[in-house]
């Protein structure tokens, strides 16, 4: 098992915050792998718009970050903050750490402007500076390039590798934290095992076991996309089925229950969107899931979201108040992060659920499928 931890705030917050929860909830994890993602960026020393790409990542080496100094010059990018952590030496076993990245980049100016094309752009430069260092030994690891979003990975505890990097001393704060202590069970400790997964501005962590990972992976390798890989975790497939869904089908955000946990015929008989589900699950019949998980995950607007399997064998659980909400493996990690919250109101989903936590983050919906929604109007 692991332990997830996730808080939405109007106003920005330290990722500190959500680390202590983490600690709440130790027993969990045990050390194998930290995984944070924030969105909405805000640094103390450097006016960020949202606007510009950050890379997210780790330079082995000296050669390494050379190379990628002139890998982003080739192109055309122009570095134009580079956050430096206050780095506290000998609190995390990592040795061959020369440089965490977090660098915000002014794209070319002869690029093409279009939202598409810039997403295209941004997912194609982090596989590349991935394959990049891969092919160099794994000296360059590369966790994210997009707009508004940071993600740090690392070996450790939570508050090690928090104290560590200084995270702290408030000097890079986020509206949305993500994070995930790892139980390694599967392979072998490897930073991009480390939950969340994230890919075109779509991110997700999992706690629990997916063993139709085969499958499903061979399945959306084939549809030739080229974000869909890597697979160092079982759990990365659902931030790419997530991606299919949203990006690919263009269905809305519920319709990711009705993939991967899909409803029995007899209920899809008298469902309002009966024959459309029909469909849906007969096309993307080797994306269902198979648990147990509890999935947490966060869209390019901050929307959050948690869904679990039918087997519900891994508990979440959502609370808060207007302007703040959280979601954790615990309630002590919902206790940790909104403690001034009605308790009463915290909820615990079923199998038929999607919890939403949308960008307003006045209030959080809960979403059944055996309810309707609303399908795109046909072209």
């Amino acid at each position: 098992m692991c332990r997830l931890a996730l808080k939405t705030a109007d106003i920005p917050f330290s990722p500190y915050e959500v680390l202590t929860a983490m600690e709440a909830m130790q027993e969990g994890y045990d050390g194998s792998g930290l995984g944070l993602l924030l969105r909405g960026i805000e640094f103390e020393d450097f006016n960020y718009k949202g606007r510009w790409p950050i890379f997210s990542g780790i330079a082995h080496t000296e050669e390494a970050l050379q190379r990628l100094n002139v890998f982003m010059s080739e192109r055309g990018y122009e570095l134009i903050y580079d956050h430096n952590f206050a780095m506290t030496p000998g609190l995390i076993e990592a040795r061959d750490r020369e440089k965490y990245i977090v660098r915000v980049y002014r794209e070319p100016s002869n690029v093409d402007p279009s939202h598409e094309a810039g997403e295209e752009r941004n997912m194609r430069i982090r596989l590349e500076l991935r394959k990049n260092g891969e092919e160099h030994g794994g000296d360059l690891t590369a966790f994210s390039f997009w707009p508004n979003v940071v993600m740090i990975k690392e070996v450790g505890w939570p508050l090690q590798v928090g104290d560590a990097l200084g995270l702290h001393d408030g000097r890079l704060k986020a509206n949305v934290v993500m994070a995930q202590g790892r139980q390694n069970t599967n392979y072998g400790i490897n930073l991009y095992a480390c939950h969340p997964f994230f890919i075109q501005g779509i991110a997700t962590m999992t706690n629990g076991e997916n063993t139709a990972f085969v499958p499903i992976k061979e399945w959306l390798t084939g549809k030739g996309f080229p974000g869909y890989t890597g697979y160092q975790s079982d759990s990365e497939v659902f931030t790419h089925i997530l991606h299919y869904v949203i990006k690919k089908l263009k269905l809305p955000l519920e319709a990711y229950k009705h993939v991967i946990t899909p409803l029995k015929t007899e209920e899809l008989d008298v469902h309002p969107q009966g024959d459309f589900l029909k469909g849906l699950r007969a096309v993307c019949r080797r994306l269902i899931i198979d648990g147990p998980n509890a999935v947490i995950g966060t869209l390019p607007d901050e929307t959050c979201l948690l869904v679990m399997d039918h087997k519900k064998m891994r508990p979440a659980t959502v609370g808060g108040r207007p302007g703040v909400w959280a979601i954790a493996s615990e309630i002590c990690g919902v206790d940790a992060m909104v403690p001034d919250r009605d308790r009463s109101l915290d909820f615990q989903p079923m199998r038929e659920h999607t919890v939403i936590i949308p960008p307003h983050r006045k209030e959080m919906v809960i979403w059944s499928q055996f309810d309707p929604f609303t399908l795109p109007q046909a072209a």
